[in-house]
């Protein structure tokens, strides 16, 4: 079966050009560095035998010439790859952004990492570096055998097997180090992202005593991926020495094979001196990759696992664009699960929301309710069945498009790095006047222009130094940026004070004003008097759905009916009995 061609694929493949152009720079780089044994052959074989100076002006005027081409070569060979790293980064990076984010969606948080990011620029590195053009050099090897063969037979055989053995040990240097490497590289990256995941807790850490187990638990990766890390090292630094010591010899043995080759005036003295410079410089790229081999694992790993992520990513979703959303719900007999899992946290929700119905959600401790705010905005698909927008599955809807329609306030609270106007704004381009009106509407408008820099105060990831209550408020702003038509509350008013509380009632009658779809799901029981409707989510299924009045009087006689149950057992005991 043919293997799916990833973006990575396609990214490589269009700068196949550029890797040609090295090739043949290569070609004429390897050529030209003939030129000082060449050079070397000519000084003491017609200069110094005819002792003409002209003769050792004009070679050396040659030599400087060819070499001087040689060093702009490489400098255009180098600056090719440069380009053909920055042409990948350029076109491979916001893929790997949205890899990396798909990953964090679509895993339950299980994934969150900017692996993929990591991997492309240990690639796009490896590209730009030196250790690259031992494997373009190492083609042209044979050429060099092939002339040290044309000085004598002898010193073409010995350097084609020292080829082989130093090919031998680069062969070797894959073999014992390979393994060690993959594993270290998986305990490192392991470490890393344990590190970042707890950093983010620091406070939870702190307050609670928690750093010597925490810092124990990664000690434990740190050491395993330090142990295979030694050993891989270990390993290649044997080889790596033994590599560079026989090449070494080599070298040295040549001009002996070479001294004695021209005492039988089989050679000439200039061929001993360039013989041993060549197989010098046929030797150097074997000897440059064993080198670098610890590199190229790494970097053939990040490779396979960028064209692995790139395989199973399911990619945007790509529809045609729809009408702005009137806000209408329908759910089809939907079955939703945590992404990663086949396990339905809520199974079987059928029910229709008009366009401007405020459905109030409620329901006892792990009922769902926060699985069915994020199934009803499309951020968990359904495993079976539907809910639809407008008649379309909104698991569907071009997020880009719709996003803007959408109000969301979480019950875990997230703002971003920046400014809190841009996150009111969304990040995008802030409109001052929507900015002031969404702070308006959430009620914390006052208390943003009492901090230091009003809507430019900078803040953190967690808030800095906001309270649980003023973060939840902005969070609110941000959900009514820009009027949204569809507006999800998930435990609005859990770290709100009165006051807070009353803001929230005025931004609630505003929605129902512009006629907006909102579901609020909450404990508190207060915000209740403002809806249409009730939801009552009970183990993952919707056990009452209706008109609020209805439905709250059908929870008091159900409280009753269990209240009097439990007032006169006997009465169960006896049902029991028959």
């Amino acid at each position: 079966m043919r293997e799916k061609q990833t973006e990575l694929d396609l990214a490589i493949k269009c700068c196949r050009s550029s890797f040609i152009h090295v090739g043949i720079f290569s070609l004429c780089i390897n050529l030209l560095m003939l030129v000082p044994a060449l050079y070397m052959l000519q000084v003491y074989d017609r200069v110094i035998a005819s002792g003409s100076e002209s003769t050792l002006l004009m070679l050396t005027l040659i030599m400087v010439v060819l070499l001087t081409t040689m060093g702009i070569l490489e400098w255009v060979r180098s600056s090719i790859m440069q380009k053909v790293s920055n042409r990948l980064n350029h076109q491979l990076s916001p893929k790997m952004f949205d890899v990396s984010y798909r990953q964090a969606l679509y895993s339950g948080g299980t994934l969150v990492s900017s692996q993929p990011l990591k991997d492309l620029n240990g690639i796009r590195q490896f590209l730009s570096s030196n250790g690259l053009f031992a494997f373009f050099d190492s083609p042209w090897v044979p050429v060099y055998i092939f002339i040290l063969y044309l000085f004598h037979p002898w010193i073409g055989s010995m350097a084609l097997g020292s080829v082989i053995i130093l090919t031998g040990l680069a062969l070797l240097n894959e073999k014992v180090t390979q393994s060690a490497q993959a594993a270290a590289n998986k305990e490192l990256t392991q470490a890393a992202n344990s590190v970042s995941k707890n950093l983010h807790n620091a406070e939870v850490i702190e307050s609670m005593g928690m750093l010597s187990h925490i810092r124990n638990r990664w000690s434990v990766k740190n050491k395993s991926a330090q142990a295979f890390q030694i050993l891989a090292n270990e390993r290649a630094a044997i080889l790596s020495s033994v590599s560079k010591t026989f090449r070494i010899i080599i070298q040295s043995l040549v001009l002996g094979l070479g001294a004695y080759l021209a005492l039988q005036q089989a050679i000439s003295p200039g061929m001993m001196i360039a013989g041993s410079i060549l197989l010098g410089r046929a030797l150097a790229p074997i000897d440059q990759m064993i080198g670098v081999w610890k590199h190229f694992i790494t970097v053939r790993e990040q490779y396979a696992r960028l064209h692995n992520t790139l395989e199973t990513d399911i990619g945007p979703h790509e529809q045609m664009s729809l009408p702005e959303p009137i806000g209408e719900i329908t759910a089809e007999n939907a079955v939703i699960c945590a992404p990663g899992s086949r396990v339905p946290i809520l199974k079987g929700l059928s029910f229709y929301v008009a366009p401007g119905d405020m459905i109030g959600v409620i329901g006892p401790s792990a009922a769902g309710k926060s699985t069915f705010a994020r199934a009803l905005l499309g951020i968990w698909p359904a495993l079976s069945g539907k809910i639809r927008l407008d008649g379309a599955d909104i698991f569907t809807w071009d997020r880009e498009e719709l996003g803007p329609h959408i109000g969301y306030l979480p019950q875990d609270i997230e703002l971003f790095e920046g400014t809190i106007s841009d996150n009111i704004a969304r990040f995008g381009k802030a409109d001052p006047k929507e900015v002031v009106t969404a702070a308006r509407l959430a009620g914390v408008h006052d208390m943003i222009l009492r901090l230091p820099d009003g809507y430019d105060t900078y803040i953190s990831t967690q808030g800095g130094t906001l309270s649980g209550g003023q973060r939840q408020r902005i969070g609110l702003a941000r959900a009514l940026y820009g009027k949204p038509k569809f507006v999800v509350l998930d435990e609005p008013n859990s770290n709100l004070d009165h006051q807070g509380e009353a803001a929230l009632a005025q931004t609630l009658k505003y929605l129902k004003r512009i006629r907006a779809t909102v579901f609020i799901i909450t404990h508190r029981t207060n915000v209740l008097s403002l809806v249409d409707k009730l939801m009552v989510l009970n183990q993952g299924t919707l056990t009452l759905y209706g008109p609020r009045d209805r439905v709250i009087a059908e929870l008091n006689k159900a409280n009753a009916g269990q209240i009097s149950q439990q007032n006169n057992p006997s009465t169960s005991d006896a049902k029991e009995a028959e």
